[in-house]
């Protein structure tokens, strides 16, 4: 059994390269479905969820060619097919999902197996099939799959209750080639939406607006062959890296940041006294002053982002006073307080509020990786707990780091993986 082990007490020190966003890259590449063309994406990372993809997109006569060197992935689907109702790759995360609307727009029909993932709390599909309905496609949904087919495919106004992420993108793919104009008002204003549409306007696609709320789709006909496509950095990866920096009392250098993107990470940093300066695409990162407690509420963009919730969490439990985080994404996002909890922590539970109230250390413990982002706490806890952490369950981690205990002992932390 895999196991990450991290011992405490280091300060960090020097660069670290921030790779291309995992939430940014798995709609892109589910995306490539709509254009039956040798399509290349850049600096891909090798995470367990891009595998899951490549497997699934292999699996349905697509070719696909992965250069780990480069990072370079080809994709070509020209010879895709309809996919199994029953698909067990499927059922192993949740961006999977995504790939029914390219099917629907490609194929006129699609049947799946409801979609797994992290168990951090309800995320139903019923903004995706409610988009598809006003597309014009009947949906159903049955015994652990769901089945749409298109009925009569038109452009439409489509409002969100809720700015989901999956639902936007699922819901832009599908109207690529909607007769006349989809608007998807309420739509989720991630960055990694505004990437999507980047890249499927680099295919022909006819998409304004994304990333501020309401986005325009222009129906098409065809799409073409684009250029090679870099998608952007991972902002939370950067994020965990900047908490980092904070909780061991260091400066580091982050390589690949987009300040915008980051904005409400490095304002609620600031306020917790963590300093950022830019320099290009480099984030200086100063951790070195006094700590105060913060109060968080996440919130879909640009709100403070759930998926950095857990690693503030790591660097407010050791942080002198006392802090409320307000968790109102998703509703199953603690369970990484039961660990930090095994390890010192001062934390309690009211329902989606959290309040932590810092600590003199932390001591290192066996903990588990709940979650993907858990996985990343239960790493910058161990870093300043006294004595040896070890870390299970880090198939959670692989899901969205890329080499990070090597990223880490770049920095100078003690952390190895270990497959006893």
């Amino acid at each position: 059994m895999e196991k990450i082990i991290v011992r405490g007490g280091r300060k960090l020190q020097g660069e670290v390269d921030i790779s291309v966003a995992k939430n940014a890259v798995l709609p892109i590449i589910v995306a490539t479905i709509l254009n039956p063309t040798e399509i290349i994406l850049r600096k891909v990372p090798m995470l367990e969820d891009v595998t899951v993809l490549i497997n699934l997109l292999r699996e349905l006569n697509c070719e696909v060619k992965f250069s780990p060197i480069t990072g370079d992935l080809k994709i070509n689907t020209s010879n895709l097919k309809e996919i199994e109702g029953n698909n067990e790759l499927i059922r192993k995360m949740r961006a999977s999902f995504l790939v029914m609307g390219p099917m629907l727009a490609r194929f006129g029909r699609c049947k799946i197996s409801m979609p797994g993932g992290c168990n951090i709390g309800s995320r139903p599909v019923d903004l995706h099939l409610k988009g598809f309905k006003a597309l014009g496609i009947d949906s159903e949904i049955g015994y652990g799959y769901v089945e749409a087919k298109i009925k009569n495919l038109h452009g439409n106004r489509i409002y969100l209750d809720f700015p989901s992420v999956g639902a936007t993108e699922n819901i832009m793919m599908t109207s690529v080639f909607a007769p006349g104009v989809t608007i998807i008002e309420n739509a989720a204003e991630e960055p990694e939406i505004w990437d999507l549409a980047r890249f499927l306007n680099s295919m022909g696609a006819k998409i304004e607006g994304a990333g501020y709320g309401r986005i325009t789709i222009h129906g098409v006909s065809e799409l073409k062959q684009p250029e090679p496509f870099t998608p952007i950095f991972d902002r939370i990866e950067a994020g965990t890296f900047m908490v980092a920096a904070g909780i061991t009392n260091s400066k580091i250098t982050i390589n690949g940041v987009n300040e915008e993107h980051l904005m409400p990470t490095i304002e609620k940093l600031k306020e917790c006294g963590v300093y950022c300066k830019m320099d290009g695409e480099k984030m200086i990162v100063d951790g070195t002053g006094e700590k105060r407690p913060v109060d968080i509420k996440t919130m879909p963009y640009p709100g403070f982002p759930t998926d950095m919730q857990a690693q503030m969490m790591a660097l407010l439990s050791i942080t002198k006073g006392a802090s409320v985080i307000t968790e109102t994404v998703f509703e199953n996002r603690f369970m990484h307080v039961g660990e930090l909890g095994r390890m010192g922590a001062n934390i309690k539970i009211d329902g989606r509020v959290a309040i932590v109230e810092g600590v003199n250390n932390l001591t290192g413990c066996q903990v588990k990786a709940t979650d993907l982002r858990a996985g990343a706490a239960m790493i910058l806890a161990g870093l300043v707990a006294n004595g040896q952490t070890e870390i299970g369950e880090i198939y959670h981690i692989d899901r969205g780091y890329t080499n990070i205990e090597d990223k880490f002992r770049k920095l100078g932390a003690e952390i190895y993986r270990t497959y006893r």
